[in-house]
């Protein structure tokens, strides 16, 4: 067959019934909470500063901004925290996001995130209410299983047998190489994050199981927007959820200090520069924002392909997506 003439759906119709009713079902949960739904912008001036992320850019030819480069959203998270500055209370929004280099059986560059700030809320509270809006939304569809609530450390002694407060690159890749005939050439030796994202997602994930999964207490390298929490060592305010194996959500306590916001992404940005990646400035907006004062919140976004897929029992984003991608 050509590609032009590659035009039908590759999701069925029941599975598109299926989303709309899932989309029906999230709306209801924040409505009967009295959480605004909110439109912000895709289309943005200033780029994600995340090393593991990529925005697909574009250049504005009309007047005021003529010649600006431009950014598809990666996430809706720095307007939404606008509205929040500026008062809007709880919020959150359903909106398509864009990933550049992301394809595979959970990936597409363009997907739907479901994206929620409580205000009042700790990290804790909202993984109360990310186990609540999952029951509710999958009730009667896909019941939900056991639920699990691990730190970060003891997976990692749980799963793989060590500490990753404490190991070096060295040793993991050693662990990897020896133990799992697993290797990363694109890892750079000295990228301790990187390793253990590794660990993460080939020795610990597959043995999550059935069932819903919540992992808290990250690293502080790997949460640039999270709030701290003293410690030994101490630990970012941020969680993961996982629903039958599968990455679902990624939430935080979230960082209100402008300055200590602005300095991560510094930080953020000299990796970028130190591994290659393409140049960004900061989002000024979002900083002036923090700095006049963000309400105490804590935010979580989550994929809902995946939570289709899940849903339906397909094995691939292929099949939940009227045109991913590749036919798109």
């Amino acid at each position: 067959m050509q590609p032009h003439q590659d035009w039908r759906p590759t999701a069925s119709f029941d599975t598109l019934r299926l989303r709309a009713e899932l989309l029906a079902r999230i709306r209801a949960f924040f409505t009967a909470r009295e959480v605004l739904e909110v439109d912000t912008p895709a289309l943005s001036c200033a780029a994600s500063t995340d090393p593991a992320l990529e925005s697909f850019s574009t250049l504005y030819n009309g007047p005021v901004l003529a010649g600006a480069s431009l950014y598809l959203h990666t996430s809706p998270e720095f307007p939404m925290k606008r509205l929040l500055a500026a008062g809007s209370g709880s919020i959150y929004q359903l909106c398509k996001v864009f990933r550049d280099g992301e394809f595979g059986a959970r990936h597409n560059p363009e997907f739907t995130l479901l994206e929620w700030y409580r205000t009042g809320f700790d990290h804790l509270d909202l993984m109360d209410e990310v186990e609540q809006l999952l029951t509710a939304v999958l009730a009667n569809i896909a019941p939900l299983g056991p639920v699990h609530h691990w730190t970060y450390r003891e997976l990692f002694l749980q799963y793989a047998s060590i500490d990753p407060f404490t190991v070096s690159p060295g040793e993991i890749q050693v662990l990897l190489q020896a133990g799992h005939n697993i290797s990363c050439a694109a890892l750079s030796a000295d990228d301790l994050d990187g390793w253990l994202d590794l660990v993460m997602t080939h020795l610990i994930e597959p043995q999550l199981g059935a069932g819903l999964v919540f992992v808290r207490d990250y690293p502080v390298s790997q949460a640039a927007l999270a709030r701290l929490r003293p410690g030994t060592p101490p630990v970012a305010a941020r969680f993961e959820v996982y629903l039958n194996g599968i990455e679902l959500a990624n939430g935080f306590y979230e960082l209100a200090d402008a300055v200590e916001q602005r300095a991560r992404f510094e930080k953020e940005l000299e990796r970028r520069r130190n591994s290659g990646l393409t140049a960004v400035s900061l989002d000024e907006r979002l900083l002036s924002a923090l700095d006049s004062g963000l309400p105490d919140c804590a935010g979580v976004a989550l994929g809902v392909d995946r939570l289709v897929m899940i849903a339906s029992g397909a094995g691939s984003l292929h099949d939940v997506i009227a045109f991913p991608f590749d036919i798109s």
